[in-house]
């Protein structure tokens, strides 16, 4: 049984759906968590959950609590991290989070504070479900199974199948996240400069072309080059509009394997879908694909403490 202590976290939109979160709480209740911080699930302001100073508060009281906790969890994405950037302490974030076992967990909009946390403060978080996800029906199996097997080891590892036809086997600091989001703060003091990564990215609601068009973001702003393999997860509900005239997101990933200059993985389970992995964004990671099978390995990342 889990038995963490879990603080929740709402930097993002304001808990529209009472009943799946209550589902969340319940089910982690259920095996033996403590949830800390329900207030913030009653926050509303305009399509926040709060106003900035109290989101902004979320992530900074974690650099004052006497005793953090095993996980702090953020409850549903939307928009609205951006707006805190600026406000975060990032001395004292550092000074009490960078060596200590919290697991920060997200994903999403909380791209945008994971982006920031890592650059500013060498915080490593989790680009893992949402509370919301937590409490969806039916039940999320992989995900909340996963999401338990990843916080309580020092060693994570997620196989898939369909990677594509690399043959590759490389090392590096894993990170990402949305794309979008993490497009957004290219070019800010907020986008971590990560030398020789594993880069992953997912989004949601995206036309095609614009996919693309994030994509020759990342490619013409240098960061690309500089990693070691882009690993592709769920793009959902990216559907093409009435004048892309047979252009898909099929035209789109054929466009990215070209323009890319790395290797291009795919079918990474991630993103907003049910069956979610959770990723230690920061840990080291080793990537290998063969015969379209792939096998990622994590260490050294947070993880809750066992008596």
């Amino acid at each position: 049984m889990p038995h963490a202590r879990i603080r929740l976290i709402a930097p993002s939109g304001y808990a529209h759906d009472p009943a799946v979160m209550a589902r969340g709480v319940a089910r982690l209740r259920d095996v033996g968590c403590t949830v800390e911080g329900q207030e913030v699930l009653q926050r509303a302001q305009l399509r926040f959950a709060g106003t900035d100073a109290e989101r902004a508060s979320d992530i900074n009281v974690l650099a004052t609590l006497d005793e953090l906790p095993g996980i702090a969890l953020a409850t549903r994405g939307g928009y609205g991290a951006a707006r805190l950037l600026g406000q975060l302490d990032y001395g004292a974030l550092r000074e009490r989070l960078a060596g200590s076992s919290l697991a920060l967990v997200g994903h999403s909009d909380f791209t945008a504070l994971q982006l920031a946390l890592y650059a500013k403060s060498g915080v490593r978080s989790f680009a893992g479900p949402l509370l919301a996800d937590l409490g969806a029906e039916p039940m999320p199996t992989f995900t909340w199974d996963h999401f338990w097997n990843t916080l309580r080891s020092d060693t994570s590892v997620a196989t898939w199948s369909g990677a594509g036809d690399v043959e590759l086997d490389v090392q590096g600091i894993l990170w990402g996240g949305n794309l979008a989001v993490l497009c957004s703060l290219l070019g800010t003091p907020y986008f971590p400069r990560i030398e020789g990564g594993i880069l992953f990215v997912e989004d949601l609601g995206e036309p095609p072309y614009r996919i693309e068009r994030l994509f020759y973001q990342l490619q013409l702003s240098g960061v690309l080059a500089r990693q070691r393999a882009l690993v592709v997860g769920d793009f959902h509900n990216c559907r093409p509009g009435p004048r892309d005239n047979g252009y898909g997101l099929d035209e789109a990933f054929a466009q990215l394997a070209r323009m890319a200059g790395i290797p291009v993985i795919h079918g990474l389970a991630h993103g907003h879908a049910s069956r979610q992995l959770t990723l230690p964004f920061g840990g080291k990671a080793r990537l290998r694909v063969a015969g379209g099978e792939a096998r990622l390995e994590c260490n050294d990342y947070p993880h809750l403490r066992t008596p």
